[in-house]
């Protein structure tokens, strides 16, 4: 049986990039952004990439996306597919100013979900495909897919990546993902 493929979103879900220094101990740089690792990023990375069939996929910018890859995935570690930006889908959110008006400026208020069906369309079957993101919006039309991690803003003290390892390796061997509940999903490990 084949490796269910594993989707991994970037910002503040496996790192926390930031234009100022929260802490002296940020990981690399990338443009102008200070770059924090979230807390055992490496050790998820390998068990993960033993287990499951890698990818990225972020609503960042695609240069971006691509020098935080860089910097985070070992070179030895295959990737399906690494997706930025222009892989999303806008999606437009109405917002009314303080006086009860629409926003008219669209470019303010739109977002970028991350639909499957671009995933499906490369030839893999949505019952083995999991994606993990901090922000439920972009993932909403996958829901059975998705398994929400907590926001990494870049404390030290962080543990989501090794809850989230054990509760995926408890998935890596089902035949259909989208079947199970993983809404409580850290509940289900930490009992």
């Amino acid at each position: 049986m084949n490796k269910i493929l594993l989707i991994l979103d970037l910002d503040e879900t496996l790192i926390h990039a930031s234009k100022v220094l929260i802490h002296d101990n940020y990981d690399f740089k990338v443009f102008h952004y200070y770059v924090y690792k979230r807390p055992f990023l490496d050790e998820f990375i390998k068990t993960c990439s033993e287990n499951f069939q890698l990818a990225i996929w972020s609503s960042a910018s695609d240069d971006y996306v691509i020098e935080i890859v860089k910097n985070i995935i070992p070179h030895h570690i295959p990737l399906a597919f690494v997706w930025g930006r222009s892989r999303c889908t806008p999606i437009i959110s109405p917002q009314i100013d303080e006086y009860g008006y629409y926003n008219l400026d669209v470019t303010s208020h739109y977002e970028y979900a991350k639909k499957l069906f671009k995933v499906k369309r490369k030839g893999y079957d949505l019952k083995r495909v999991l994606i993990v993101d901090d922000t439920p919006a972009k993932v909403a039309n996958n829901y059975g897919n998705a398994i929400y991690s907590k926001e990494f803003k870049g404390e030290k003290d962080d543990k989501e990546l090794t809850i989230l390892s054990k509760y995926l390796l408890y998935l890596k061997d089902e035949q259909s993902v989208r079947t199970i509940e993983k809404r409580n999903w850290r509940r289900q490990i930490e009992n």
